[in-house]
């Protein structure tokens, strides 16, 4: 009893000397907003990327936020975007409870808006279109990647978040929403949406046989969870048919979860690197291929301007391990991860915790990656892929036949 006593004795000073070396008050002295900001800033103190936090002083940042008063669950949302803000970086943010549901749907399974992925570019600070989603509203009216959107049914955009700006855009099917759209080199112009059930079906698969020989195409839409079973059932379906080589088109699509890009990669590769990832030490880690590959015959990649993210993981391990000939034009240049934390409310946090290298080492954040053959075009309709109007797709139709050529009579 004695021996008890005692080593209680111990823990009950350690924990007094504890708290008067850092002079902080046990948990339940602070508010369900305060504890809600701390988790937050604990979050990005332990995962963000940049140790030096936008080269600020993290701990003071927590200590300014804290001492604001807190009259509602929004006020404290409010301070922990603030908080977020300061950072400089539009991929770190705060999800509220409908937006980070809306989240976590997007990669499983429907959604109802417009259909447009956006990303706020972190030079000009404005809201761009990264890609419209195939067969959405957004695409139907023409809007491309690269477009801005000025304004959302006439609320300017210029200080919205990358979730705020989304909110808005999703609604009610049937719903219309009015958008202020400026194409590089023309003069803003207001576009109507009526919000529709967007699809989220990652994989589209034919089979071409026009050009002599049967050519399997692919289309992936989005790296959702069930993404690359989706793409192994179409390769299996395709090689059963006679498939002799294979179009993959990524054009317009933004990513999506990292472990589809990494695992759709070992679909087509035997062997090697598929992507390094850097953290905030600087250290390396790896994600490597060990086959087999589902199929070894030739492979066209098309990308183009919409092509982000997890695409770019998936096209730079093709390329760099040269498995496949990538024809388009120079993709979007995402080269930051991000982890998805909850919190106890049912928000969340979206942390970008490292950067990602090709396995070449190439680092192609805001640079993105150059395709092996350059072909630029003017905006196609989703009606018109893999029809002569679209140039990408017929270049990887004549270069996968001039290489079956060159096989059979070598």
């Amino acid at each position: 009893m004695r021996k008890k006593a005692f080593w209680l004795t111990i823990f009950l000073s350690f924990t007094f000397t504890l708290s008067s070396l850092f002079g902080s008050p046990t948990a339940s002295a602070f508010t369900e907003s305060q504890q809600l900001i701390m988790q937050s800033w604990r979050i990005v103190n332990q995962s963000y990327l940049d140790e030096t936090f936008n080269h600020q002083n993290w701990w003071q940042m927590r200590e300014k936020v804290l001492k604001k008063p807190f009259k509602s669950r929004e006020d404290a949302y409010k301070a922990i975007e603030e908080m977020l803000g300061t950072l400089d970086d539009p991929y770190t943010r705060l999800m509220r409870p409908e937006q980070y549901h809306s989240l976590q749907v997007s990669t499983s399974g429907e959604l109802s808006g417009v259909g447009l992925q956006i990303n706020i570019d972190s030079e000009t600070q404005q809201l761009e279109v990264v890609a419209p989603l195939s067969g959405s509203p957004a695409e139907a009216a023409g809007i491309q990647p690269r477009d801005l959107i000025l304004a959302i049914d006439g609320e300017k955009t210029v200080k919205m978040t990358l979730d705020q700006a989304a909110g808005k855009m999703r609604g009610k099917i049937g719903t219309k929403v009015n958008l202020t759209v400026k194409s590089p080199e023309k003069t803003p112009k207001i576009v109507e949406l009526v919000r529709d059930r967007i699809s989220l079906n990652p994989v589209i698969a034919k089979l071409n046989k026009s050009a002599g020989v049967p050519i399997g195409y692919v289309r992936l839409n989005q790296f959702s969870a069930n993404a690359t079973q989706e793409i192994a059932h179409s390769v299996y379906e395709l090689e059963k048919k006679g498939a002799q080589g294979y179009i993959l088109d990524l054009r317009n699509n933004p990513g999506g979860l990292l472990q589809a890009g990494i695992e759709i990669a070992r679909l087509w590769l035997d062997n090697g690197t598929v992507v390094y990832t850097v953290n905030r030490q600087g250290m390396l880690d790896s994600f490597e291929s060990f086959g087999p590959a589902i199929t070894n015959k030739p492979l066209v990649l098309l990308v183009n301007q919409g092509t982000a993210s997890a695409s770019e993981i998936l096209a730079g391990a093709l390329q760099d391990n040269g498995r496949a000939i990538l024809v388009g034009e120079k993709t979007f240049g995402k080269g930051l991860i991000q982890s998805l934390f909850e919190l106890p409310d049912g928000a969340g946090l979206a942390v970008t915790v490292a950067k990602y290298e090709t396995p070449a080492h190439k680092d192609i954040n805001k640079l993105g990656i150059q395709p092996d053959q350059t072909v630029s075009q003017e905006p196609i309709t989703y009606a018109e892929i893999g029809s002569e109007k679209d140039l990408q797709y017929q270049t990887a139709i004549n270069l996968l036949t001039q290489k079956m050529v060159l096989a059979k009579a070598s």
